[in-house]
């Protein structure tokens, strides 16, 4: 490997354990809360070496709040696998997003282009009448769920487990996305307690998202 190439890779590792240090720490603490030298320090470098990769903590909170696209999925499994991931521990870059996305413009702008582009699929998904208005319902239910297990901390939802809970909403999140139809389609079990296809005779609350 030449010196150039070598150098580039070191300033790739960098930059990344930054946004990876920046994640937690927004995550943690929100974008008031946050500082680039405490970032500096869960990332193992100097504080210059932040601004340097990202210039600002504006434009670091930016970078670090960007959550990746999700591989297409059927319209009500792909909502099932959302709510077992929203109802375990969220990745930093989420609880960050979240955390920050009624006071901080940049993640005002982030989380509203992310849930129109989720809103979007999911409403091409499940077609018929209202799908635009159902798909906003089941995203925003999702989103209200976060907010209240990790961030409000409501007592119900703390102390259910990750699978009476996703079993719970289960019923309610497919009744928005199929109100005629609210069986879920068959499909590999997840926190929720989906059954897999052949299982026999599965009950009413596990046959539903």
């Amino acid at each position: 490997m030449n010196k150039p190439t070598a150098r580039a890779a070191k300033r790739a590792a960098t930059a990344q354990r930054i946004l990876q240090a920046a994640r937690e720490e927004f995550a943690a603490d929100g974008f008031e809360g946050a500082t680039i030298r405490r970032v500096a320090s869960r990332a193992g470098v100097d504080p210059s070496l932040v601004i340097q990769h990202y210039g600002s903590k504006a434009a670091l909170f930016t970078a670090a709040i960007q959550l990746q696209q999700n591989t297409p999925a059927a319209a009500a499994e792909h909502v099932l696998d959302v709510l077992d991931l929203r109802i375990g521990p969220l990745p930093p870059e989420t609880a960050a997003l979240v955390r920050s996305m009624l006071t901080v413009p940049e993640a005002t702008q982030s989380m509203k282009a992310h849930l129109d582009e989720r809103i979007a699929n999911l409403a091409r998904g499940i077609g018929g009448d209202d799908a635009d208005l159902r798909a906003a319902l089941t995203v925003s239910s999702i989103l209200g769920l976060t907010v209240a297990r990790h961030f409000l901390k409501l007592d119900s939802l703390v102390q259910a487990t990750d699978s009476e809970l996703a079993r719970a909403a289960a019923s309610w999140l497919t009744a928005i996305i199929d109100p005629a139809t609210p069986e879920e389609p068959d499909g590999a079990a997840g926190a929720s307690g989906r059954p897999r296809a052949g299982d026999p005779d599965p009950p009413d609350e596990a046959t539903t998202a």
